[in-house]
């Protein structure tokens, strides 16, 4: 069985979050949904909310698995026992960011191998932190969340 590892902070979980996550479910069998439990970023919404809200994305999908972690991604790649890390790449900031980490985490884990999916046109403007400005700001971001979540998006708010 392949599996691979798609993780991040996800406050909140976007889109773009979910289109990287549906791609990764066509290159393997089990998609494991990290989330960063880091208690140095403050976070708009708790890690408890944020994986209910995952879990409720892919409600019904078998092949999805939502886990919170502490630690460093290779910790949870050893723990899942898959040397798969799937990243969502949407401009050459995000690759340049993203292909540091890679290099940092082989000398860790040197069997890792990191799959960089692009993100469709559509998610390009995608990301936590515009969805966080426009709540802050009182603007609407529905056209950024998926669907299932935004009721509960805005009943934490």
């Amino acid at each position: 069985m392949r599996k691979g590892v798609f993780a991040g902070c996800f406050d909140p979980f976007t889109l773009g979050h979910k289109e990287i996550a549906q791609k990764a479910l066509e290159l393997f069998d089990e998609v494991v949904i990290g989330i960063l439990n880091s208690p140095t970023k403050k976070a708009m919404f708790s890690v408890a909310d944020r994986e209910k809200m995952i879990n409720k994305v892919f409600e019904g999908n078998s092949k999805i698995k939502v886990v919170v972690y502490d630690g460093l991604l290779t910790d949870l790649l050893r723990l899942e026992n898959t040397k798969f890390l799937v990243r969502g790449v949407r401009n050459v900031t995000d690759y340049e960011y993203e292909n540091a980490h890679h290099y940092a985490f082989t000398d860790l884990y040197p069997e890792m191998i990191t799959i960089y999916l692009p993100t469709s046109k559509e998610c390009l403007p995608i990301s936590s932190q515009l969805v966080k400005e426009l709540i802050k700001y009182d603007k609407s971001f529905d056209k950024y969340v998926p669907e299932e979540i935004l009721n509960d998006i805005k009943s934490l708010i």
